[in-house]
């Protein structure tokens, strides 16, 4: 009995004390109503232009295939998905290197601002296995992403772009 006494005496003075705070937080003009914080836009990564080669085709795949590259696209500001936006993706692969023009293709994102590419499997260069993917359109900012794979071994890797208007 005593405990829950104990309990309920807490909970009152808890509750009292956060109904006080509210009163002393309007009545002092610091009530403000809640906003959405804004998505801040995606940075480019350093490194992320290297070995970038503008104009990359829309393919329906790199090479033969094997691995996925995948993501989103967001307006800056309020998270919209971005329908039909172009993402240029290269990398180092077991097929070719960043550098070489058939390692290069770029794709379209879908209604939900989403966006898959298969290529060949990506292998580590200088000592890291990653991807580099671009949003080079005149809509909004460009942006280079250079994703590391957390395991050379993985089949897939993401990526996500947040752009904000140019």
């Amino acid at each position: 009995m005593t405990q829950k006494r104990s309990n309920r005496r807490k909970f009152l003075i808890s509750g009292g004390a956060m109904v006080g705070a509210s009163f002393a937080t309007f009545s002092s003009g610091l009530l403000v109503p809640a906003h959405a914080k804004g998505v801040d836009p995606t940075p480019t990564m350093r490194g992320g232009s290297n070995n970038y080669r503008a104009g990359a085709p829309i393919v329906e795949r790199i090479g033969n295939g094997g691995f996925w590259m995948t993501g989103t696209v967001r307006r800056a500001g309020d998270g919209a998905p971005l329908a039909g936006q172009r993402i240029q993706i290269w990398a180092h692969t077991t097929e070719g290197h960043e550098r070489d023009p058939h390692s290069h293709g770029a794709t379209l994102t879908d209604e939900n601002g989403e966006f898959r590419l298969e290529m060949p499997q990506i292998v580590p260069a200088f000592g890291q296995p990653h991807g580099h993917l671009a949003y080079d359109s005149a809509d909004f900012k460009t942006v280079f992403l250079r994703p590391i794979m957390p395991n050379a071994s993985d089949s897939s890797l993401s990526a996500h772009f947040v752009l904000e208007p140019a």
